[in-house]
């Protein structure tokens, strides 16, 4: 399978995930059970440099390569926050800095997230999703210079 076909895979298992919820309590209560399992961001790791701009909520992310693949570690102080990190890397982590680059949210609307945030969660989300496209340009960058 490709990456690309990787991510598309992920998205789509995502949205057939979601959508087994009859209602949106259910999708938050699962969304906050994927955040519980993110790995333990180090304190020393929560900086200026690694904050996200634009979440209302407290937002840490970095990046580094692992061989040929971008691999992203993150945290929030917020339970719903850290559920939204947590489908981004499902999709996103471990993926080659252009399949990021390439590859459309489009499970993001699918589902129903741009309905059912807030606007400022939905800001955030969004305040995320550029923080890894900006990370993953500047690596596949850095790669295409080798």
């Amino acid at each position: 399978m490709t990456g690309s076909a990787e991510i598309e895979n992920a998205q789509r298992e995502l949205v057939d995930e979601f959508s087994l919820f009859d209602d949106w309590m259910g999708r938050y209560e699962y969304l906050i059970d994927l955040g519980k399992q993110l790995d333990e961001f180090p304190q020393e790791w929560m900086v200026s440099e690694n904050k996200i701009q634009g979440c209302q909520s407290q937002v840490w992310m970095r990046s580094e390569m692992r061989g040929d693949r971008l691999h992203f570690i993150g945290t929030s102080d917020a339970a719903i926050v850290r559920g939204l990190i947590a489908i981004l890397f499902r999709v996103y982590n471990d993926r080659c800095p252009d399949e990021v680059v390439s590859a459309k949210p489009d499970f993001i609307s699918k589902i129903g997230f741009a309905q059912h945030l807030s606007p400022t969660r939905s800001n955030g989300l969004y305040a995320m999703l550029e923080s890894i496209y900006a990370q993953a340009k500047a690596h596949s960058s850095a790669t295409a210079q080798r």
